[in-house]
């Protein structure tokens, strides 16, 4: 028997394209108030592709918010973190916290034109497919995204982790079009079990297509590891909760788009 040993190159399969992320602050207007947002998209793909607006915990647009736009840009999508407290405030403190995020609480219509001003910045993006939009929040940012939904805004769907779910009584929910995916822990004592229930009323008589997932064990803030891990303070990270929240918003978005 004669064998044969045939040397040549090594095949093997392409690998995908690493993404090649560009992240800047872009400045916006929302009316006279000058607004500094956080934009990030892979610059190696081509065409058209989904948006997301990312709102902000009531810490403003700090390193954790940046570092989650990245992540959806990692993803394929072109994401915007607005700026919905102006001048590029970051809070250090709960209590400086309280502060910037009062006036927009108190004043829903202000949070709404300022959740706008940030959906109308990530339309003018080139690369942005405007029939594919989706608006995500953490915390602050949760209540935002859904202001903006109840707006009647044009979105794809909305996703909130940890978000404030405190909305005063109206009909506006009935102008949401979008799916809705809420992730919320199940010993958040920022966002009483009366509050969720009403949002869950609201979008069932609204008949939206929503889904509301409770992680256990996890309090507010539970995606952010700058929370540390003392549940007592009512505002800690939970990692099984993060993971598994994110994993159910990955899957959520590649359903809508």
């Amino acid at each position: 028997m004669v064998s044969l040993l045939i040397l040549g190159p090594i095949l093997s399969a392409p690998s995908a394209a690493q993404p090649d992320i560009e992240a800047r602050t872009v400045q916006y207007r929302q009316g006279d108030q000058v607004l500094d947002g956080y934009l990030a998209y892979d610059k190696s793909k081509e065409g058209k592709r989904p948006g997301i607006v990312v709102f902000h915990e009531w810490w403003g647009v700090n390193d954790y918010i940046k570092m989650r736009a990245r992540q959806f840009a990692e993803m394929g999508y072109v994401a915007f973190a607005p700026d919905m407290f102006g001048g590029g405030k970051v809070a250090a403190t709960m209590d400086e916290a309280t502060k910037l995020i009062q006036p927009y609480v108190s004043d829903r219509q202000l949070m709404r034109a300022r959740a706008r001003a940030g959906l109308d910045e990530l339309l003018k993006q080139a690369d942005v497919d405007s029939s594919r939009i989706a608006a995500v929040g953490f915390c602050f940012g949760g209540t935002s995204a859904i202001e903006l939904a109840m707006t009647g805004a044009d979105l794809k769907g909305l996703v909130t982790f940890h978000g404030g779910l405190s909305f005063p009584p109206n009909e506006d929910a009935k102008s949401m079009k979008c799916a809705v995916l809420i992730c919320q822990g199940g010993e958040d004592p920022f966002v009483p079990e009366d509050q969720l229930a009403h949002l869950w009323t609201l979008m069932k008589d609204a008949k939206l297509n929503y889904q509301v997932n409770i992680y256990g064990g996890a309090v507010h803030g539970f995606t952010n590891p700058a929370n540390g891990s003392d549940n007592s303070k009512g505002l800690a990270y939970n990692e099984r909760a993060a993971k598994r929240s994110w994993r159910d918003a990955e899957n959520f978005l590649k359903e809508i788009f």
